[in-house]
């Protein structure tokens, strides 16, 4: 028998601590650039530093482990406005937040659309997507964009 259909028990389950899970596997993205023109003035800017960020995308489930994007960005800083602003990154995930679009919406569609509890949800991410996303933080997603019915 070449495998397939054959059952392959999850070997995370049961795991407690997030700390006992798997690492991820860590995907490098760029978005340094040397000049950016001002958000508010469009005067071109050039970079004052560049700067590294972390974001939790869908797992790998050949490998079972999850995904990990590290972004290096670059800060600019307006001689005119005398503000400082990042290379925009809005196509990967909105600002302050940890996880990708991609990561958000599949959550907010398991709760919204399939009517998951929000624990539930929390496990079929790990279990379907390799991603660890806490039931509180899926819980907050689906109320900021509307009624959980």
């Amino acid at each position: 028998m070449d495998g397939r259909g054959a059952y392959l028990p999850d070997a995370t389950e049961g795991v407690t601590r997030v700390q006992d899970l798997p690492k991820a596997r860590v995907v490098c993205r760029s978005r340094n650039y040397r000049r950016r023109s001002c958000p508010q003035c469009g005067h071109p800017s050039y970079r004052d530093r560049v700067v590294r960020r972390t974001l939790h995308d869908l797992g790998d489930l050949q490998s079972g482990r999850p995904v990990d994007l590290q972004v290096t960005y670059s800060q600019h800083r307006c001689s005119n406005c005398r503000i400082y602003f990042n290379a925009d990154m809005t196509d990967l995930a909105l600002p302050k937040v940890h996880y990708t679009h991609r990561v958000v919406s599949m959550a907010v569609r398991l709760v919204v659309e399939d009517g998951l509890p929000y624990r539930a949800a929390c496990w079929h991410l790990w279990r379907d997507h390799r991603v660890f996303v806490p039931f509180a933080t899926i819980q907050n997603w689906v109320e900021a964009g509307g009624k959980k019915g």
